[in-house]
């Protein structure tokens, strides 16, 4: 009964991995061709937010976040509240959470030195 149990625990674990390997189990979305998702960068790029907001891009390093990035680029603390700061990057990167920014991409930071 054990050598049975046994078998059939190997077999269910080896079709399991062929399963994996093969189909997979992560969701995927439909394909777009390379001209889609170039039209689509190049849209994102051109529909830049008109706001009153003074603002400077900045390329996210390693280890920045939307509060670092700001205070380097003004050389000392944050002159706003947190959740100002906030509400100004979703407004100059509409659809983008600050808590969710890419490292190598580019964000528009709101620009507090005048402040």
């Amino acid at each position: 009964m054990k050598k049975l149990f046994g078998l059939l625990l190997s077999v269910l674990i080896i079709y399991v991995i062929y399963f994996d390997l093969t189909v997979g189990t992560l969701p995927t979305s439909a394909p777009q061709h390379v001209d889609a998702q170039v039209e689509d960068i190049t849209k994102e790029k051109n529909n830049k937010p008109k706001t009153d907001i003074p603002a400077f891009e900045a390329k996210v390093k390693p280890g920045d976040t939307v509060i670092s990035i700001v205070e380097n680029e003004l050389d000392k603390s944050l002159p706003v509240s947190i959740t100002k700061l906030i509400e100004d990057f979703k407004k100059l990167n509409p659809g983008k959470a600050p808590e969710k920014i890419q490292i190598g991409s580019t964000y528009v930071f709101p620009d507090y030195s005048k402040k």
